[in-house]
């Protein structure tokens, strides 16, 4: 199986937060693999340039880490871009829909906290 973090989830992973016993059952088993997008990076990065988010040493930092406890990056393809611009305008974050967008193109299980996700026709955990 193949599972794709929201960001908020990314975070709250790397902090040492407290996530759904779901999602930390999934995150921490070894036979799947788990994503996090590019594009979380780029919103770590904007966030942090404006000040709205902490994160020592920035997005690199955030990388890093995300490198560390053996997620897989994956990057922005066509596909998302298009499978974005069919989804339904239920959530205002750009974001949250091209991660969405994502996992729907991917064929995978998003992993998220936000109460918007269910209103999309994606596999979802939390």
């Amino acid at each position: 199986m193949r599972y794709l973090i929201d960001t908020h989830v990314a975070l709250w992973v790397l902090k040492g937060e407290q996530i759904s016993d779901k999602a930390k059952a999934i995150i921490d088993d070894v036979t799947v693999e788990v994503f996090v997008s590019i594009a979380s990076a780029w919103e770590i990065a904007i966030k942090v340039g404006l000040g709205k988010l902490k994160y020592d040493g920035g997005v690199r930092a955030f990388l890093d880490d995300v490198k560390l406890n053996e997620f897989q990056i994956i990057g922005v393809e066509e596909a998302h871009i298009e499978q974005t611009e069919g989804l339904e305008y239920r959530h205002r974050d750009p974001f949250d829909r091209l991660l969405i967008a994502t996992a729907i193109a991917e064929d995978m299980t998003f992993i998220s906290a936000d109460e918007n996700v269910p209103k999309y026709d994606v596999k979802w955990l939390w």
